[in-house]
């Protein structure tokens, strides 16, 4: 499938690109104001000040229209949804390319915190000591209470080379890290076999890591391998067009997600027949910083009863975006819908439910899920 679509059901945002095509990262569409009696206050509150205030060097228009914006988003007080200036929207759009400049951290907003939720190996962010669960405090001495993922986007993003210092609160330790921003790609697909069984990885479901995983199923069938184990601990989301190619791999029918609008009008995606899948058993690994495009996956595997999920509670990260273009380059992001696994269970606030809820990590939790597949810990 040629036809992408960018929606960043991950991480940091989970949007749609709805065009031509649907698209799991975000929507670009025009803005139209409604015209009805509420606005025509906010017209005629614009004329009075403009027109009226006793200090003219006050009423800078761009900055009055800024400011009312801002106004109305953080009335909604949604975590994804943000005015973005120029500069936001641009970083923003940059986001859901694949490649950008950057720390190469992913973050995402639980209770007002910013919360670094993937540090991709050797990326800035690793090598200066950012780890999962750091609470982001400051960026650059700017505090981050308050701010929204797309808010933060354009703080963290910028120019290769250009320093930049975050604010970590740590189990209560305040630390800081200065790190130096560079070209970053997301990892995408991994296999080892263990034995006989075959250990994938996803990072993030990046714009080719569907053609990765393709590989990695045949590879996968020529080895002789008799169980599979996919790991989508710290992934924090990416393209839905991926998710849904790489569900595909192993869910040979029926839906892969759902969206519900505004109206409660819903929206089914269905898996994408592919040349080549299996039907090994499979055990998913998740854990509390499994997010977004993780999350529909690991809930498609485990509401078309194909894959146990095991680990902990997933993040909850189940918006769908939509990135509006307002004059002056500048736009709205704004939470449109939300995603639904095949049963209909919201992953909004509440994530993914491990079949086998495990208080394990790292090697003890990829062994448990082996002995799991070898039938040595079956319950």
């Amino acid at each position: 499938m040629s036809t992408r679509w960018k929606v960043a059901l991950g991480s940091l945002v989970s949007v749609i690109l709805l065009s031509a095509s649907f698209g799991l990262g975000y929507i670009t569409a025009a803005f139209a104001p409604p015209k009805d009696n509420y606005l025509n206050r906010v017209v005629e509150a614009w004329d009075t000040i403009t027109n009226h205030y006793v200090d003219p060097t006050k009423v800078a228009e761009n900055a009055l229209a800024e400011a009312a914006i801002k106004g109305m988003m953080g009335y909604i007080d949604d975590p994804y949804s943000a005015y973005l200036d120029a500069e936001g929207f641009i970083a923003l759009q940059q986001n859901f390319e694949g490649t950008y400049v950057g720390i190469g951290a992913e973050m995402a907003v639980r209770d007002g915190i910013v919360i670094a939720l993937t540090v991709y190996p050797d990326s800035p962010a690793a090598r200066a000591g950012i780890i999962p669960g750091d609470h982001i405090t400051t960026i650059d001495g700017k505090s981050t209470e308050g701010l929204t993922i797309a808010e933060l986007v354009p703080l963290v993003r910028g120019d290769t080379g250009t320093p930049v210092t975050l604010g970590v609160d740590r189990d209560g330790t305040n630390l800081t890290f200065t790190m130096t921003r560079e070209k970053i790609t997301p990892p995408s697909v991994t296999i080892e076999l263990k034995g006989t069984i075959a250990y994938i990885q996803i990072s993030s479901f990046t714009e080719h890591a569907d053609e990765d995983m393709l590989l990695v199923i045949q590879q996968i069938a020529a080895s002789g391998a008799t169980g599979i184990i996919l790991d989508l601990r710290g992934n924090p989301g990416g393209l839905v067009t991926t998710v849904i190619n790489i569900a595909s791999y192993f869910i040979t029918d029926g839906v892969v997600l759902t969206i519900r609008d505004r109206d409660g009008n819903t929206t089914t995606y269905d898996v994408v027949k592919q040349a080549d899948t299996t039907n090994l058993p499979m055990v998913v690994l998740v854990d509390g910083y499994s997010a977004s495009g993780s999350e529909v996956l690991s809930g498609a595997l485990q509401d078309h009863h194909r894959a146990t999920i095991a680990g902990a509670q997933t993040f909850g990260k189940g918006s769908v975006d939509q990135l509006f273009e307002l004059p002056g380059g500048t736009g709205i992001y704004l939470t449109i819908a939300r995603w639904l696994t095949p049963d209909g269970n919201l992953i909004e606030g509440r994530g993914i439910t491990p079949d086998f809820p495990l208080d394990l990590s790292g090697a003890e939790l990829l062994n448990w899920a082996i002995d799991f597949l070898n039938g040595t810990n079956v319950p």
